[in-house]
């Protein structure tokens, strides 16, 4: 089965748990409190990195260097703060996760890792030279 309609049914299944068991324990109340707090919490701390990231890709791009970390953070940081708007806790921590400085740089890390494991190897290539030769009936031919 494709992972990501796994992922569609998976992550509501799991939420529902996590909302039964924590509302069973702490309460209704204070479970939909949470939801909203961690939602209000995690929006503002998302704009607050996201400035944060366009400041850093100007800097970059004032040292006429590449921003590629800024463009995949500042992806990140947007996927994140639809993860906090989701009500859940799993979102929620997988959500707050992505917007820390300190756990991205990890996330990036190992998936860059992966992709450096898969990289593209040299492929074989023949060198050598070459040389125009014009035809030499076209030389003589006048329009």
């Amino acid at each position: 089965m494709n992972p990501f309609f796994l992922s569609i049914i998976l992550i509501p299944v799991i939420e529902i748990y996590l909302f039964i068991k924590l509302g069973s324990q702490i309460g209704a109340f204070t479970t939909i409190s949470l939801i909203f707090a961690t939602a209000v919490i995690g929006i503002y701390y998302a704009k607050y990195e996201g400035l944060n990231t366009i400041k850093s890709a100007v800097k970059q791009l004032n040292e006429n260097k590449k921003p590629t970390y800024e463009i995949f953070s500042g992806a990140a940081i947007a996927f994140a703060a639809i993860l906090l708007i989701i009500p859940g806790f799993a979102t929620d921590t997988l959500g707050f996760l992505m917007i820390f400085p300190i756990t991205r740089r990890l996330i990036f890390h190992r998936i860059l890792k992966k992709f450096n494991n898969k990289s593209i190897k040299t492929k074989d290539f023949i060198e050598g030279e070459y040389e125009d030769i014009e035809d030499e009936n076209n030389n003589d031919k006048k329009i």
